[in-house]
């Protein structure tokens, strides 16, 4: 099964996350199939916070991936910002 979810990298006490299409069976940060996005928490100034390729996400759905509850989060909270 596939499940889109966050994938921790960055440095110590500065996290960022890529939002990726990956195995079930695979660890958090490890293989992956797709990279779809990216989230920076910490992100300050003119820097992006969070980036997404809604196209791809949809994409995934319809070939049964699920997202996980804090990806649907952010995915809800995004789609709700580009509409503005």
């Amino acid at each position: 099964m596939v499940v889109i979810r966050l994938s921790r990298g960055g440095a110590k006490r500065r996290p960022f996350f890529n939002i990726v299409a990956a195995s079930k069976r695979d660890r958090r940060d490890g293989r992956f199939i797709e990279r779809v996005g990216y989230y920076n928490p910490v992100a300050a100034g003119g820097e992006t916070g969070l980036n997404i390729a809604l196209d791809r996400i949809a994409y995934w759905k319809e070939h049964g991936a699920q997202l996980s509850p804090t990806v649907e989060r952010l995915v809800r909270g995004y789609s709700k910002a580009q509409a503005v």
